[in-house]
């Protein structure tokens, strides 16, 4: 168990202090995503987890944890539920939602779902059994922003894995990368023999992300001007991918050359929490000047980032700052594979995810916080030769922001 009870219950009593706070007419939050599983009870499972308010309980809610497979893990795996005679932790089989109406009482009051992952058929089948209310002209009210908020501050076990995967992601990019890139290679081969290195390094095997992206797989690779080929990637990279089927795989038919630039932007992940990092190559030659100077422009923009990662700062005032500053030169390409293809924002939140809050944008108004973990990825498109660029993962401090993936680089020069 990488958490422990006290720690599980901690979160669930800020929430319930940032439910009271910021929606003072909740009764029932029902959570289904793995990940918010994960985050309350330390398993995911086939399930749905109900937070009730309870005023008369110390941390002011109860939990119940219907699971329909597999019970037996979420036994194991949990460290709640161990005391049958706790009733503000209880963990139940069930075949379906009547089994917990049967349990817990049918109705729900107020209740709030997750908005960007609840299913509507888990909505309705909720109806089929239980009575509630929502909030607005929904059914339900929505916990996305209580959630995002609670989980962009880490405590200090969730920063010891993220310094964990912040390593060997270092490890990964900086020292395994150079001896797998070979002349002749695939985009594919080398995505096949990343995979393994990153494996061996103690890689998780998945990067979870909160918004769908359609089926990543490693992450962003790109052999030359495969890396400015655009995606439905909400990112500044780009990627060809296998086929129009596959666009956020690798390519079969790209060879690797002399000469090539090299793109690599991955995420990584150690027991649920990732880090992310972007490390960019040069193959068989050094780099031209027009793609070194957007590099080293890009360097200089992160580390103007990371300085001003301190609680207090606000995101969008970071990046209105930032972007303010910045010349017609700057701009041309800046955070695209294109003019075309730009993305609005300089960095955004790591953990269970890879796309968390804060986001370093215009409209993230909330001030930052200690122990908040962001990646900066200040890129920059180089036409006909690929991207530039870096990306490396921080923790917010009195300091300003603490690299844990080894701060930008410049490009590393493989021999061919």
């Amino acid at each position: 168990m990488d958490f422990n009870a006290e720690e599980l219950r901690s979160r669930r009593q800020r929430f319930a202090a940032a439910m009271n706070a910021r929606c003072p007419d909740w009764d029932t939050a029902a959570l289904t995503d793995p990940v918010n599983q994960y985050y309350f009870t330390g398993t995911i499972q086939d399930g749905i987890v109900l937070i009730r308010r309870d005023a008369g309980n110390p941390r002011g809610s109860a939990l119940f944890y219907g699971v329909r497979r597999s019970f037996y893990r979420a036994e194991q795996e949990s460290p709640l539920f161990k005391d049958p005679a706790d009733r503000a932790e209880t963990l139940a089989p069930m075949r379906s939602y009547r089994d917990i109406a049967e349990k817990t009482g049918a109705d729900l009051g107020k209740l709030y779902l997750e908005g960007d992952t609840f299913p509507l058929a888990a909505l309705e089948r909720l109806g089929k059994y239980f009575s509630f209310s929502g909030s607005g002209s929904g059914p339900a009210g929505f916990l996305d922003p209580v959630i995002q908020d609670l989980r962009g501050v880490k405590s200090q076990a969730e920063l010891s894995l993220i310094r964990r995967s912040g390593e060997a992601h270092r490890a990964v990019l900086e020292e395994a990368v150079p001896g797998l890139l070979r002349e002749g290679m695939s985009e594919a081969e080398f995505m096949g023999e990343l995979a393994a290195a990153m494996y061996r390094h103690g890689y998780q095997g998945l990067n979870r992300f909160h918004q769908s992206h359609g089926g990543i797989t490693i992450g962003q690779i790109g052999f030359g001007a495969n890396s400015l080929y655009p995606s439905m990637f909400d990112g500044p990279g780009g990627a060809k991918g296998d086929s129009p089927a596959a666009p956020l795989s690798a390519d079969h038919s790209r060879r690797l050359s002399r000469g090539d630039a090299v793109f690599v932007d991955i995420g990584f992940g150690v027991r649920g929490y990732h880090s992310d990092k972007t490390q960019v190559y040069f193959f068989g030659a050094g780099p031209p000047q027009i793609f070194e100077k957007a590099h080293r422009f890009c360097l200089a923009v992160q580390t103007r980032l990371a300085e001003r990662l301190v609680p207090g700062a606000v995101p969008a005032k970071i990046y209105q700052d930032i972007t303010a500053s910045l010349s017609e030169e700057d701009l041309d390409c800046f955070m695209g594979v294109d003019n075309r293809h730009r993305v609005k924002f300089l960095g955004h939140g790591v953990g269970l995810t890879i796309d968390e809050a804060p986001v370093i944008a215009a409209g993230f108004d909330k001030p930052l916080e200690e122990n908040m973990v962001i990646a900066l990825e200040p890129k920059k498109g180089v036409p006909g030769i690929g991207m530039a660029g870096v990306e490396d993962t921080y923790i917010v401090t009195p300091r300003g922001g603490v690299c844990v993936t080894g701060g930008g680089k410049e490009i590393i020069q493989v021999k061919a």
